[in-house]
């Protein structure tokens, strides 16, 4: 047989297998990469902050897409990593409530509610949670300590499968499967609560960067007065987003060492902004706003994008790069999909956290943020255990009561009830410290915001409240811990609610 010939025949015999490779190339997922840090505002170089650099989050924003105007629905871990794995309004879910669910009583999902790692494993993804870096790398064991088994945090408050996570690594994903990998890292709480484990991420900070952030060249909101500790700790804090960006360097690097950068959507984000007195657990800029940088597959490198987002946003984008339909109960939505249509508004929740009863609800427009408290007989800063044992609360409550703040500070942390309605103009008032709720002039935005969360809470089935059985069943574990500040504090809460029951039945 003459050679031509014979190569024709080849070429035929072959042409289905190469016709199916061609395909299977053409149809190829991207690996899907989420970095989601705990307690962090955008505190880094690609977002305005000077005192420190960050290079590695840079790089993704530089290659990617940097969204300037991103907030949490939920300003503290639980809700918000809970409406986050599930696309929806931690309200809607009844997910709402920090730590909830973890007592006798549980709290069970809509049946049309799947999580994302489960929908991502439905087709053919190889699911992780866990650092990101391979377990021999000292990094992976500082900063992602999950009882020893390798795998991240999670944080949800409803009842769910862990088959959903196949392993805390892609390592054992299968040859050319794609992965879904969850990077949690502690970020903000690498400080600690007091001012000896800020000293001790000092010295950490030095061992790794080779300095660290200088206390006295920090920036304050200018509601903080310039004590030592809280300049400490902003400094700590400041090294801890240094930290955060090595460790996102470190992964990065490996993603380029297995030839697999390119092919993976990268999505950079925190769970809520740094852990103070009026960020983590209130609906302020220094508690929701948060960095958001997507950097892979079909991202157009250098966009500045300023449209309003929510956290929940993540969701959607991840399924639509998997080639994935989104759920149709779903709110969040592909940011980068032919037929986006930018919010008009973003919406924010704010209930229990730990033992502490609160209910509060904001919506924000491109100018305004509005937020309403639905308990505002009770103070800004209502005991609590977690935040009243951190050493910056400490000192500004002993601060104001030595009659040592300005009277900023004491208005706004330390007023005995808060108004019932805010109103800020957000984009020139960056710390949100003027109120215009009681303004003439900004009466009919009041009205229409008022009107607006009204609206939203009808349309999405806003839980509300936590029922009296659900807070007992969930406090029965927190007793358990043998902390008198808590028992005393759940009493507290207990005699609140009945004097506000009692005076609402007066009216």
């Amino acid at each position: 047989m003459k050679l031509p010939i014979l190569i024709t025949l080849l070429l035929l015999a072959f042409a289905p297998q190469a016709t199916l490779l061609a395909e299977e190339v053409r149809i190829k997922k991207p690996n899907i990469l989420w970095f989601v840090v705990d307690d962090m505002s955008p505190n880094f170089s690609c977002y305005g902050e000077d005192l420190i650099q960050t290079p590695h989050v840079d790089q993704l924003a530089r290659e990617g897409a940097r969204f300037t105007n991103a907030f949490v629905t939920a300003p503290v871990c639980s809700p918000c990593r809970s409406a986050m794995i599930t696309g929806m309004y931690q309200t809607s879910i009844g997910a709402h409530h920090h730590r909830s669910g973890r007592g006798e009583l549980k709290i069970q999902l809509p049946v049309d509610v799947v999580l994302v790692p489960k929908l991502l494993q439905q087709a053919g993804y190889y699911t992780c949670i866990g650092s990101g870096v391979l377990p021999e790398s000292g990094t992976a064991g500082r900063n992602n300590k999950r009882n020893g088994t390798g795998f991240g945090k999670t944080d949800y408050n409803f009842e769910w499968d862990a088959e959903i996570y196949d392993s805390p690594d892609w390592s054992g994903r299968a040859a050319g499967q794609p992965f879904f990998m969850q990077v949690q890292l502690p970020g903000g709480k690498l400080r600690g609560g007091t001012d000896d484990s800020v000293r001790r991420l000092q010295e950490r900070a030095k061992q790794e960067l080779g300095d660290a952030t200088a206390p006295e060249a920090v920036k304050l909101p200018p509601y903080y007065p310039r004590d030592p500790v809280l300049l400490r700790d902003w400094a700590a804090y400041l090294d801890s987003v240094r930290l955060t960006d090595k460790h996102a360097g470190e992964v990065i690097a490996r993603l380029k060492r297995e030839g697999i950068f390119d092919d993976t959507l990268i999505i950079f984000m925190t769970d809520h902004g740094i852990s103070h007195a009026r960020g983590k657990q209130f609906l302020y800029d220094e508690g929701t706003r948060i960095p958001f940088v997507v950097r892979g597959p079909g991202i157009e490198p250098g966009q500045v994008r300023e449209d309003l987002i929510e956290h929940i946003d993540m969701a959607a984008i991840s399924l639509a790069a998997a080639g994935l339909p989104l759920p149709p109960a779903m709110h969040g939505r592909d940011l980068f999909a032919d037929d986006y249509v930018p919010r008009k508004a973003v919406y924010a929740a704010r209930d229990r956290c730990d033992e502490t009863v609160e209910r509060i609800r904001s919506v924000r427009t491109e100018r305004f943020l509005y937020i309403r408290n639905f308990y505002p007989q009770r103070p800004h800063l209502q005991p609590n255990a977690y935040k009243d044992g951190k050493s910056i609360i400490k000192t500004l409550r002993s601060l104001h009561r030595t009659s040592q703040l300005d009277s900023l500070a004491e208005s706004l942390l330390f007023r005995p009830s808060r108004p019932a309605e805010e109103l800020y103009e957000w984009t020139t008032d960056r710390w949100q410290i003027t109120n215009l709720a009681t303004d003439p002039a900004f009466l009919s935005t009041l009205k229409q915001l008022r009107a607006e969360l009204d609206q939203w809470m009808i349309n999405t089935n806003d839980h509300g409240p936590e029922a009296d059985a659900m807070y007992d069943s969930d406090m029965a574990v927190y007793l358990t811990k043998g902390n008198p500040e808590v028992e005393q504090n759940i009493a507290l809460m207990k005699k609140w609610a009945e004097a506000e029951k009692n005076a609402a039945a007066e009216k």
